[in-house]
């Protein structure tokens, strides 16, 4: 994959495994030559993903809405760094901008940004894997609810099983070029306009 975008937290957290995975990822997608597409900050698990990937040589592009350019501090040392008028837009470039979605530990935020894009994935308008990183078990509540979903006819198990999963931080490129080649050769997406 050339670029996918990474949904974080723009804190650190309080378990230093989620700094430390946020930059293995980060060095990981450098050494892989794919560049990260993620929020813009240089704050909290956003800025050590980004840094990491830097200082491994890699490539990395932030996506940020203006009102948030002082709130989450934007990272100034990026190789790329736009500046976008709403959080809707925030979303839709790194969907245009990436491959595949990972998220990261974080907040309501990074929630609603993976689950925006699991919905595009379900509704058609892309076809590209997402991926949660449920380290240490960070995600296993969301994914318990995911499951209730689907038992009350909320969700397709289909639809659920095309969520990856990956407990680990060096299993999140193989998950995700492995899911990539397999959406590449299945049926073509929908015709349904971008939101």
């Amino acid at each position: 994959m050339r670029s996918i975008a990474v949904y974080c937290g723009s804190s650190p957290g309080i378990d230093p495994a989620y700094r430390q995975a946020a930059q293995q990822l980060g060095r990981d997608l450098a050494q892989a030559g794919c560049t990260l597409v993620y929020g813009g900050s240089h704050a909290g698990l956003m800025g050590a993903a980004a840094d990491a990937a830097l200082a491994a040589g890699g490539r990395v592009v932030g996506v940020i809405p203006d009102a948030l350019v002082s709130r989450e501090v934007a990272h100034r040392s990026l190789s790329e760094l736009h500046v976008v008028r709403t959080m809707h837009e925030r979303k839709a470039k790194m969907n245009d901008l990436s491959e595949g979605f990972v998220a990261l530990p974080g907040g309501i935020g990074t929630l609603d940004e993976i689950v925006e894009m699991f919905t595009w994935s379900q509704l058609g308008i892309h076809r590209k894997p997402c991926l949660l990183l449920n380290l240490n078990g960070y995600y296993d509540t969301l994914l318990a609810f995911l499951r209730h979903a689907a038992a009350q006819g909320f969700l397709r198990r289909g639809q659920l099983d095309e969520l990856l999963v990956a407990e680990r931080v060096d299993g999140v490129l193989p998950r995700l070029d492995a899911a990539a080649a397999a959406l590449a050769g299945s049926r073509t997406p929908r015709p349904v306009p971008a939101p």
